[in-house]
This record gives structure tokens, C-alpha cells and sequence, in this order.
């Protein structure tokens, strides 16, 4: 059955009501440190499972999945980096958090990729295909669960889950643009060349869009400016460039625009223009991410067969592949963090890029044997972990506050009295 072939006022009731629901899921997550997306995901299956019971046709859902992914993609990297603060200060963090991000991505797609290997009895290249997805870390659940954490923990969180989704999306395309070329030479050249030509024509865009838009006078030119970015983004896909990095080019310029326009270059900008479209923005942003985000994982949920997560094999290998993505975790944060990686050692769960690439994956490398129970499996338990880990992180920081809190209501309650005195 076709989408359109169903009421448009069911839709739009349904549509509205998931919105409501994801609002207070945000709500229970921003209590109780329970990844959202986990809630969304159990939403999308308890609705199919409805739709079963009530005899409603189903409905073809990977199209519309699809689309979501990729607007959910560039919205959320986006609004991580008009979050992203270039300053002196933050340097260190941003290559630790870029240096673990990349060791992490491509020791557990090495490892991971010898697992399918081994157990489906594939070659080495499709399963790297495979293992790509997996093992980069989703931002779109990161970004909104850890602003409970201290601000330094925070800061490499976003920092590391922004970078493996960036590194990660390249990776893979590159890997399968790799096949039609011959040698390590040529693929690594065509890399650079790939992403010196992506950083030059982004930051080039991204100064004459800042310039353009902040002359505009229209009341819309907002989401103008996203049609914009998505259209830049989806031309340089088709063109094979690293269209993310010029989202992510153009959110950093728009939000250190003290950096980028400096000098001759500062005149060219109106400083309260440019700043209510970077407030504006933001606020879009934020709230675009958020829907997107809903409507992802709901449909997610709704196209699970819950079936595959009663097969031995699944849970074997799933529980290998989640044991190499936090062994290899730990290692890598212990080498460059050496202390104190506590909570960020657990928080490392799989969502919207991991599902995204592995319906990406073109129909000349896909392995039959591999089970989708394998995908939701880890994306699943990976979010537990996280949960976990924030929920104990806050309980600690619950008690390390305690006793300061208390002082200081003894502290004005004293003052109060001898006020009255």
C-alpha cells in the first residue's frame, strides 16, 4: 500500500500526535537520562504492531526513510556546528576528540569488518561495507543527551560524535569510489584531492551566502537559506564531493564569524544582521532537527521484524561487534584522555548515519546472509550503555552537589534571620 492512498487527515492527526509524544519523550529523556531515540524507536514498533492488530495495510515506509535521513543528516550537523566555538582555548579538545574519533573509526571498521567476514563468509571489502556504518558514532543522539555532562565533557562529545559522523560518511563513500580505481596511490590522492577541492568551494559558498543573505529583507529568508544548503549539499553528493563538510564549513564561519571576517573582510558585514541570522538560525535549526529526528526513528521502529533478535547468530555476532566498539573505545580514550573517561567511555550508540548508509548500500555488495537484526540489535544496546552511563553520571553529580547546595541555603537562611533581627 502507497502513502498517499491513506487519509491525508490521518496523516496529519498521526503526524501531529508523534510530535506531542516526542516532546515529552525529550521531557522524560531530560529527566531521566534516557536516550529519546530509544523511546521513539519502541513508539514506531508499538505502532506497527497496532496497525497490525487493527488490520491497516501496510505501508511502504523506506522512501519516506530515506529522505528523512539525509534532511536529518545535514540538519544535525548543522546544528552541531553553529554550536562549535573556534577559539584558542578549545584546540586541544578539537584534535583530541578529531585523533580519537578517527583511530576509533577505523580500527573498529578493521575489526568488525573480520567478524562479518568470518561469520557470514564474505570477502573483506563487502564486509567493510558493512562495518562502516556500525561503527561510527551517532550525533543525533549524542548532541541532545549529554548537556547533563560538565561543560569540558560535554564539548568533546559533540566535538568526537560530529567528527566520526563527518569521517565516517566520507569513509564509506570513498571505499565504495575506490573499487573503480587502481592502487592505494590513486585513491589516496583522489582523497585529498576530493576534500581540498570540498573545503575551498564550501568556504568560498559560505562567505557568499553569509554576504547575500544578510542583505536580504524578506521575512523568510531562513528557510531560503536551508534550501539553499540542501540543494549545495545534494549537487555535491551527485558530483561525489564531501558535501558534509561544507554544511559543517558553513556553520562554523556563520557562528566564529570574528575569525573568518576579519580585516577588509569585516566591512563587508553588518554585525547585527549577521547575528540575527545566526540567532534565527539556530533556533530553525534546532527545531527542524528535532522533527526530523522524530519522524526518523519512528519510522525506523516501523519497518524492525522483531523476529531477528530471537537468532543465536544475531546476538552472537551483535555482541561481538558492540564488544569491539567499546574495547576499541576504551583503549583509544584511555591512550589520549588517560584519565577520567568516565562517562564518555559508554557513550558511543549507533542511530540515524548508521541506518542511513546501510540503506545506502549499493545492491552489487550487499550480503544476503546479513541480518537487520544485527543493525537494530546494536543500535539498541549501545543506547542502553549510553543511558546507563548518564543516568550513574548524574547520580554522582547529584551527590557532589548535594553538600554545596545545602550550605548555601543554611548560609541565606542565617542571613534572612539576622536580617529580621
Amino acid at each position: 500500500m502507497d502513502l498517499a492512498e491513506i487519509s491525508s487527515y490521518s496523516v496529519i492527526i498521526s503526524a501531529s500526535l508523534i510530535i506531542i509524544v516526542s516532546f515529552f519523550f525529550s521531557t522524560i529523556a531530560n529527566r531521566t537520562n534516557i536516550p529519546s531515540v530509544l523511546l521513539l524507536i519502541v513508539l514506531g514498533i508499538l505502532l506497527k504492531e497496532g496497525m497490525e492488530l487493527f488490520g491497516v495495510p501496510e505501508v511502504n515506509l523506506f522512501p519516506v526513510l530515506e529522505i528523512l535521513g539525509i534532511v536529518g543528516l545535514i540538519m544535525i550537523v548543522l546544528e552541531a556546528s553553529l554550536e562549535l566555538e573556534l577559539t584558542r582555548d578549545k584546540r586541544k579538545v578539537i584534535f583530541k576528540s578529531l585523533i580519537v574519533a578517527l583511530i576509533a573509526l577505523l580500527a573498529s571498521s578493521y575489526l568488525i569488518a573480520l567478524i562479518i567476514q568470518v561469520f557470514l563468509k564474505t570477502d573483506l571489502f563487502n564486509a567493510l561495507v558493512y562495518a562502516i556504518p556500525l561503527s561510527i558514532m551517532s550525533s543525533a543522539i549524542i548532541i541532545p543527551s549529554v548537556a547533563s555532562l560538565e561543560k569540558d565533557k560535554e564539548e568533546f562529545m559533540v566535538y568526537e560524535s560530529t567528527f566520526s559522523d563527518i569521517l565516517g560518511i566520507m569513509f564509506f563513500y570513498f571505499l565504495l569510489g575506490s573499487v573503480y580505481q587502481e592502487g592505494a596511490a590513486e585513491i589516496s590522492f583522489s582523497i585529498i584531492w576530493n576534500i581540498l577541492i570540498t573545503v575551498v568551494v564550501s568556504v568560498a559558498i559560505s562567505y557568499l551566502l553569509i554576504f547575500l543573505f544578510q542583505k536580504l529583507q524578506s521575512q523568510v529568508k531562513l528557510f531560503l537559506l536551508i534550501a539553499v544548503l540542501v540543494l549545495l549539499y545534494a549537487i555535491g553528493k551527485m558530483l561525489h564531493f564531501s558535501s558534509l563538510i561544507m554544511i559543517l564549513i558553513f556553520g562554523l564561519i556563520l557562528n566564529n564569524r570574528h575569525i573568518f571576517f576579519k580585516g577588509k573582510l569585516n566591512r563587508m558585514i553588518n554585525p547585527k544582521a549577521t547575528q540575527k541570522i545566526y540567532n534565527n538560525f539556530h533556533i530553525i535549526t534546532l527545531e527542524t532537527s528535532f522533527v526530523v529526528r522524530t519522524f526518523f526513528f519512528v519510522v525506523f521502529g516501523m519497518t524492525i521484524v522483531l523476529n531477528s533478535l530471537y537468532n543465536l547468530n544475531v546476538i552472537v555476532i551483535s555482541i561481538l561487534i558492540l564488544g569491539i566498539l567499546f574495547g576499541v573505545r576504551y583503549l583509544v580514550l584511555k591512550l589520549f584522555l588517560r584519565k577520567d573517561i568516565f562517562p564518555q567511555v559508554l557513550i558511543a550508540p549507533r542511530g540515524l548515519i548508521t541506518i542511513l548508509l546501510f540503506f545506502g548500500i549499493p545492491a552489487e555488495y550487499q550480503i544476503a546472509e546479513f541480518d537487520s537484526g544485527i543493525l537494530l540489535f546494536t543500535i539498541i544496546i549501545s543506547s542502553i550503555i549510553m543511558a546507563y552511563a548518564l543516568i550513574k553520571s548524574g547520580f554522582k553529580k547529584g551527590i557532589t552537589e548535594q553538600g554545596p547546595e545545602f550550605e548555601i541555603v543554611q548560609t541565606t537562611n542565617e542571613e534572612t534571620i539576622e536580617k529580621s533581627d
